[in-house]
């Protein structure tokens, strides 16, 4: 950096690319940008390890915008840096198929780290992104080579220290002591509704105190040398940091400043002109002079800083080859070389023990067959381990003094332990997964959203799936919670039957690399489903013919169609209709997201051209009846449940043999009316 601009003009620059691009949107927060405009100065110009050139360089400090509102700091931050983010990338600010999304998202913009928008996530994922470095560092680095060593800076506001989620968060990085996480707080005490005082007025020194984090300030969020004094004394804490800036929201905006009309709308071009005077910014829209350009510009910087890390990973591979290669791996995404191999052998001792057990139990038989196997597989539970069966053979858990454990208490904090999830799938170098009931999802839903969005390898478990949970009653069986999972873009949602297709379903999540997958267990018992063939590719595909009709393909007067704990209850039904001359076929589909992406030829095949088809699911039914398409039924569950012993629920929905035999034997009667 040159020392002829002053950190006030480089600010400046920050705030005039914010008020030009919001503007000419008509569109956009720019508030938040021209009020921590100085305080991004501060850890830009001082503080922050990148390279423009590579934003993917692995020894990078990650930056993260939890208040990703004000996505156009984040946009003039790389622009002005130096990464591949042209001015006229800034003048499509929020247009269609734009580098610069109206919140920042990852995988569109280079040097964004994570989606941010929906509030308290980004500083979820930071701590995910912070706990994954910790984890990494303690398994790779050796004496004199810390090749996994960077800081996690996260700006936040208001808003996402009053969502619940930062509570959740912040406390467990409390507890892991992630002393790389540094967040810096827009203290500007407004909100869209105005003065935050009315509606937010906690201690949060003493808040984030109580969590075990360093608290500094409040320091001048204006004054950039006091920043950076704060950002330096953050670093030398054996604690995650945060450092309180106050600030003035639309800071430079005579008429704006200060108020919630700075927060969500173009100041207007009136405003502006006076703005561009109040803070001694001469120059047109869009107007950047080449001396603030090389004032911002840490190409240079950034490629000396790569380089010597290159340098020392050079000697850590020399030194530690195995190590390396390792590492080399994990952070390509790559599965060990033997994974096949491995997979292969669980399905074939799921098959040949033949185990009657619930599909959780199946769940934890995958992972004591996977897991040694796959040291990059990090996983836990919201409090919930003995009853999701999250643990597995010789796991040691995951404590402030062993980042070498693999198991992870997240206590109870469902949506905390998704969006963590999410940050540590972002770092790369591990495959997490988290549980709790299913019915709880709905407390983690927007962070599996943003996983998918991301498309994140995180594996999200969920077990005690149907009124099979039995007494706790309906606050705790799910009933809608399949479905809206299933309504989730790019999320790849698996109810296994067995353990055969258990350790299908977890192969499948593991594999995936474009997206984040459910895995959904049963808390009973669910018999073990004989097959003439077992085919892993054909489960694969989410799903498949598990019984042909006796005479033959081709032969099927109906189709049997289920998932999950509903299979057994359908291959029962058909043992009767074929004893009574009635040719069924039975189709397992234990993926519906999986089997729709299928080929149309496939999805004839196993469920036929005409044939009317029974589809039952002890949930809400709306998803089944694109199957049936009006020549069957769908058997299913559209009220809460009871508590009551499942036995007696399962009877009482309908879900009994004789239930499902007389559906069929209807079914079949009216097709022929």
């Amino acid at each position: 950096m040159t020392s002829s601009v002053s950190t006030k003009t480089m600010a400046n620059a920050l705030r005039a690319l914010a008020m030009d691009a919001v503007q000419k949107a008509k569109s956009g927060h720019p508030g938040m940008p021209m009020g921590m405009a100085d305080i991004a100065v501060a850890l830009w110009k001082d503080h922050l390890r990148h390279n423009p050139k590579n934003p993917k360089w692995i020894g990078r400090d990650r930056f993260l915008l939890s208040n990703g509102h004000g996505s156009m700091l984040q946009y003039g931050l790389l622009h002005l840096a130096g990464y591949d983010l042209s001015i006229e990338d800034i003048k499509n600010f929020r247009q269609l198929h734009s580098k610069t999304p109206g919140h920042p998202e990852v995988g569109v913009t280079a040097g964004v780290e994570t989606s941010t928008g929906p509030l308290g996530q980004g500083i979820a994922n930071a701590v995910g992104l912070a706990l994954a470095e910790k984890m990494l560092a303690a398994e790779f680095n050796r004496e004199g080579f810390d090749i996994i060593d960077n800081y996690t800076y996260a700006f936040l506001g208001d808003g996402c220290l009053m969502e619940g989620i930062s509570h959740e968060v912040c406390s467990l990085a409390g507890v892991w002591k992630l002393n790389k996480l540094i967040a810096l707080y827009d203290d500007n005490g407004i909100s869209i509704d105005g003065d935050v005082k009315n509606w937010f007025h906690d201690d949060t020194r003493k808040r984030f105190e109580s969590y075990g984090w360093n608290v500094i300030g409040p320091v001048d969020g204006h004054d950039v040398a006091a920043v950076s004094q704060a950002i330096e004394e953050a670093k030398k804490s054996d604690k995650p940091t945060l450092i309180d800036c106050k600030t003035i929201i639309g800071f430079g905006s005579p008429n704006r400043q200060g108020t919630s009309k700075a927060h969500g709308e173009a100041l207007g071009e009136d405003e502006i002109t006076i703005t561009r005077k109040a803070i001694g910014w001469d120059y047109g829209p869009f107007e950047i002079p080449s001396e603030v350009y090389e004032a911002w510009d840490a190409r240079a910087k950034g490629e000396v800083e790569e380089s010597a890390w290159t340098n020392l990973y050079a000697k850590y591979k020399e030194a530690y080859p195995e190590l390396a290669s390792e590492l080399e791996r994990r952070l390509s995404g790559q599965l060990p070389a033997d994974w096949d191999d491995v997979c292969f052998n669980a399905l074939l001792k799921a098959v040949e023990e033949e185990k009657t057990v619930a599909s959780r139990k199946a769940s934890q038989m995958a992972l004591n067959a996977l897991a040694s196997h796959l040291p990059e597989l990090v996983g836990g539970s919201a409090d919930l381990t003995g009853s999701n069966l999250t643990n597995w053979n010789g796991v040691e858990a995951l404590r402030a003094n062993n980042m070498l454990g693999r198991h992870i208490n997240y206590g109870v904090r469902e949506f905390g332990m998704g969006a963590i999830m999410n940050g540590i799938a972002l770092y790369g170098g591990f495959i997490p997964f988290g549980a709790t009931f299913l019915t709880f999802s709905d407390y983690e839903k927007n962070a599996m959203r943003m996983a998918a969005l991301m498309k994140l390898r995180t594996i999200f478990v969920y077990t005690h799936d149907s009124i099979g949970l039995g007494e706790d009653g309906p606050t705790h069986q799910p009933i809608e919670q399949l479905a809206s999972l299933r309504l989730i873009p790019n999320m790849d949602v698996w109810r296994p039957c067995d353990t055969v297709e258990t350790i299908v379903a977890w192969e499948a999540a593991i594999e995936r690399e474009d997206g984040p997958s459910s895995l959904i267990f049963s808390r009973q018992s669910l018999p073990f489903m004989e097959r003439e063939e077992t085919n892993a590719d054909e489960i694969a595909k989410g799903g498949y013919i598990l019984e042909e009709a006796p005479a033959g393909k081709g032969a099927a007067e109906v189709v049997l169609l289920a998932t999950g704990s509903e299979v057994s209850l359908a291959a029962e039904a058909r043992k009767i209709l074929t004893a009574e001359n009635v040719q069924c076929r039975l189709v397992s589909m234990p993926s519906t997201t999986v089997f729709d992406r299928q080929s149309d030829s496939y999805k004839e095949e196993v469920l036929g051209k005409d044939l009317p088809i029974v589809a039952m699911e002890a949930a809400s039914t709306g998803l089944w009846w694109k199957y049936v398409k009006g020549k069957g039924t769908v058997i299913g569950i559209d009220s809460f449940g009871e508590s009551a012993p499942a036995k007696e629920l399962f009877k009482m929905y309908g879900f009994t043999v004789d239930n499902v035999v007389d559906t069929i034997k209807k079914t079949l009667q009216k097709g022929k009316n």
